[in-house]
């Protein structure tokens, strides 16, 4: 299935992320220091730019979405779409973060509704991600946004993982 981003949102401007969003990228997430302390390597340029090609196994290029979320040409938001994974008719978040300068004022929250509304209308099923365990404000916000830990597992980007879902029909 291919999504359209700019309808992942109903209050901001959504578009897809460049090399040349690299300056811009880096600068809001650098700023949240809590979550490299769980997910490192702290985040560098280079980084973002792998993270922007990096895929699952058996998906290609087209199948993700590397985003930003725009408040009056602010970016305030990056995500990491794959669509249909691991399978058709799950979309699957690799990477959530928002401004460290609005998060608790329901920004991030608002977000997911506007995506997981979308991705129903489009009849996907469901929307996967994983946190890294123990740390304490991913597993607050995935859960009060309804995403139901499904098992414990190893990533590669921590020794343990979270793989949760929200069911969306």
């Amino acid at each position: 299935m291919k999504v359209k981003v700019e309808l992942f949102s109903d209050k901001y401007a959504v578009r897809i992320l460049t090399n040349e969003d690299i300056e811009e990228i880096y600068e809001l997430l650098s700023k949240n220091v809590l979550y490299y302390e769980y997910c490192p390597p702290f985040v560098t340029q280079r980084g973002i730019l792998d993270d922007m090609s990096v895929l699952p196994p058996d998906k290609t290029i087209d199948d993700k979405y590397y985003v930003g979320f725009y408040k009056n040409e602010k970016l305030i938001a990056v995500m990491d779409l794959i669509d249909d994974y691991p399978e058709k008719g799950i979309a699957y978040i690799g990477f959530f973060m928002t401004d460290v300068s609005m998060q608790n004022k329901g920004l991030g929250t608002e977000i997911i509704r506007d995506l997981c509304k979308y991705l129903a209308a489009e009849e996907y099923q469901s929307v996967r991600l994983a946190w890294v365990k123990g740390n304490p404000q991913a597993e607050h916000f995935w859960l009060k946004n309804k995403f139901t830990p499904i098992m414990e597992t190893e990533s590669n980007v921590a020794d343990k993982v979270i793989l949760a879902e929200k069911l969306l029909r």
